[in-house]
């Protein structure tokens, strides 16, 4: 469910803490899939909408969902690639900002991105470009449980902190030559995989449901300050066990 709204002075500090925190977060040997997942989090707490997602380019013309912060928002992103249409979709191929206030009102653009999203509960879309310069790596995509504009503050707001992930992606010592630019997006979109898998591990071990699956698997690894796509390998590899991070979990909540 949305946050509770804040006011305007908690609004800007928070922000300002989130802008601190991803600066913090982009220095060397940053883990890139915990990066998108601050930043899906962060606008949820900040912008006020249920859910978030992120599509990153895979550099051969498709995209993959990288982050999300609810399973069902995961589903609802890979439905658009399915598709071939919503507006993430639109988003990155357009490198501009997309906003449907009232999906239910763009159902002859859309027809079954929009008979799919309404059917999981949402009611509002926007989504925000994840771009340097000229080239599109992405899009941030906000929803809402029901009818949401993006005032233009917000916008500002969704953009800024994109745009801070995207440089980190993008940092100049990494994009000096196109193939390393593939190979680190490439890297991003592997960690995904595992991080799937290990979530679909503690999830079948712990009878959790997917986001409290990957809540566990986050922990985990910060209580170790180690990145969660190595925590995801290890799981997925069988280096360590599902009880290991099941055990932890356990001793968090008693």
């Amino acid at each position: 469910m949305p946050s509770v709204p804040l006011s305007t002075a908690e609004r800007e500090s928070k922000l300002l803490d989130a802008f601190v925190q991803m600066a913090d977060t982009l220095v060397d040997d940053y883990d890139i899939a915990d990066v998108l997942h601050e930043l899906v989090s962060h606008c949820v707490r900040l912008l006020g909408f249920a859910t978030a997602g992120i599509l990153l380019s895979n550099q051969r013309g498709g995209l993959q969902v990288v982050a999300s912060s609810t399973e069902q928002t995961r589903m609802l992103e890979l439905y658009q690639i399915q598709t071939s249409e919503g507006p993430c979709w639109d988003c990155v191929h357009s490198g501009e900002p997309v906003s449907a206030a009232d999906l239910a009102a763009e159902a002859d653009h859309w027809p079954l991105f929009v008979h799919h999203a309404l059917d999981l509960g949402f009611a509002a879309a926007h989504a925000i470009p994840m771009r340097l310069r000229h080239e599109t790596i992405g899009a941030l995509n906000l929803f809402g449980l029901e009818p949401q504009p993006l005032p233009e503050q917000d916008l500002r707001a969704a953009r800024a902190l994109a745009d801070t992930a995207t440089i980190g992606i993008l940092q100049e010592r990494a994009i000096h030559r196109g193939e390393v630019l593939t190979e680190q997006l490439q890297v991003a979109l592997i960690n995904r995989v595992a991080i799937e898998q290990a979530k679909g591990i503690l999830a079948q071990a712990g009878n959790l449901d997917m986001d409290q699956a990957f809540q566990a698997l986050r922990s985990y690894g910060r209580r170790r300050s180690t990145r969660l796509s190595d925590i995801a390998h290890q799981l997925a590899s069988g280096v360590i066990g599902p009880d290991t991070v099941l055990t932890d979990r356990r001793r968090d909540d008693s």
